[in-house]
């Protein structure tokens, strides 16, 4: 680990508002851990800015001491990242606040500001963000890596509503980038992660939705064949207003888990529907009558989705991956199922395929550069490892999975469900990618910014 001369970070400390820790500090272990705890950062110091002016003067430090800058938040997707020698964390964690702008339906959110700390707040005056399945997620983070949310197939990836971005640049400055404003960088910033600066915050357009029909369908865990392929085929008979999910999952006997979940097996249909309850119960009538053994279905405010698709709420080891998939064939189905359903053997806590398509694949001329996933559905698999021979077991279990599913395969990967290391070209269009490299080219030529799928300047 590279050591840093006294007196420049002293010099840094009295500019500061906020914390820079050393290795051996007493939170530092708390301030490097990320989402996942399998994962172990060790950078050469934690920042921990109370304002933009303490970025500004991080990033000064680094440009100037030969460092790089690593932003981060809660550290979902923190594993690509790797060695983190010679790099400062940026912990995003005191950015704090949110603003609604109900005329406008617009909200100004920190970078260190969660989903929890903006859906609640615009559900209560009738207001949607396009938020993902996790409160516990930034949304900074979850809006630079594109953002597919229970809204999607009808109003598209999250980072498409972004409306402008505040943030520090290598040089030092601080931007407030949108349409008008450096609009090449701000086109880079909407799906190219956190190559191009420090985001110190975010506004992000609201929409009005006061109720949404919305549930989960559990089903017996041996009926995974019969239930998926079901969910399969209707599927292509919904319109663009509801998006679903079809899931096996595999609850673990954690105390924090509701009893009659605990230590349980099911294969359960996640759906939301932008409707009334009248459109909602036609529209789920065929998965209905397949007669689930639990039904949470019901007209519920924005809010009410925040827990859904019952993600953890704390930090958790885990490994996982996922796949961007293009059309499905029932055969596609079959292959889930064999791969990770009953008898298979796997002890993965949860594997899903999540139906996208609609706007998703609709792009507009203002949208930055992940503006579309140009696929139908979004496969992920995810296991609690608890020691070496779990990690061993799912990661074998979900290249498994992988491999069942090549078939049907597009090529391309989803930024925010790649969990290692991977070629960033496999996010982007080639043209698109090659754009990227000279944004970043010109705005950190010098590579002081590290993120966890890093564009090269070019």
């Amino acid at each position: 680990m590279t050591l840093i001369a006294h007196d420049p970070l002293q010099t840094l400390r009295r500019r500061l508002s906020g914390t820079i820790l050393e290795p051996g500090a007493a939170a530092w272990e708390s301030a490097a851990q990320a989402y996942n705890l399998t994962v172990v950062q060790q950078p050469a110091l934690i920042a921990l800015p109370a304002d933009a002016r303490d970025v500004v003067a991080i990033v000064e430090f680094a440009r100037e001491n030969g460092y790089q800058v690593a932003p981060q938040r809660t550290g979902h997707n923190a594993e690509p990242l790797g060695s983190l020698d010679n790099v400062i964390l940026l912990k995003t964690d005191r950015l704090q606040g949110v603003d609604i702008d109900a005329e406008r339906r617009v909200a100004r959110v920190m970078s260190g500001s969660k989903w929890e700390d903006v859906v609640p707040r615009a559900s209560e005056i009738g207001l949607a963000a396009l938020h993902g399945s996790t409160p516990d997620v930034s949304v900074a983070g979850y809006s630079l890596g594109g953002g597919v949310g229970w809204y999607a197939r009808k109003l598209g990836l999250s980072t498409n509503s972004v409306v402008a971005i505040e943030l520090v640049t290598a040089d030092g400055e601080l931007r407030r980038v949108d349409h008008d404003n450096d609009p090449e960088l701000f086109w880079a910033l909407r799906g190219g992660g956190g190559n191009f600066g420090v985001v110190t915050a975010l506004e992000i357009q609201l929409y009005e939705i006061s109720d949404i029909y919305a549930g989960v369908l559990f089903f017996p865990w041996e009926r995974s064949s019969e239930v998926l392929h079901a969910w399969h085929e209707w599927t292509a008979t919904v319109p663009d207003e509801v998006t679903s999910v079809g899931r096996i999952l595999q609850v673990p006997p954690a105390p924090d888990v509701p009893e009659p979940l605990r230590g349980k097996n099911f294969v359960i249909l996640e759906a939301v529907v932008m409707g009334d309850e009248a459109t909602g119960i036609e529209l789920l009538e065929p998965l209905r009558a397949l007669g689930p053994v639990m039904d949470t279905f019901a007209m519920v405010p924005p809010v009410g989705l925040s827990e859904l698709h019952m993600d953890p709420p704390n930090q958790v080891p885990y490994v996982g991956a996922g796949q961007l998939l293009g059309d499905l064939p029932p055969e596609g189905i079959d292959a889930f199922v064999a791969a990770v359903g009953p008898g298979s053997g796997s002890q993965l806590v949860s594997t899903e395929i999540r139906h996208i398509g609609g706007a998703l694949r609709r792009s507009a001329p203002e949208h930055g550069v992940l503006s579309i996933l140009d696929g139908s559905f979004l496969l992920f698999g995810v296991g609690a490892v608890m020691d070496d021979e779990m990690h061993r077991g799912h990661r074998e279990r979900l290249d498994i999975l992988l491999a069942a599913l090549a078939p049907y395969d597009e090529g391309k990967q989803y930024l925010n469900f790649t969990e290692q290391k991977t070629d960033p070209a496999r996010f982007y269009a080639p043209d698109d990618y090659r754009r990227l490299r000279r944004v970043k080219a010109k705005y950190d030529g010098g590579n002081v910014f590290r993120a966890n799928h890093p564009i090269p300047a070019g």
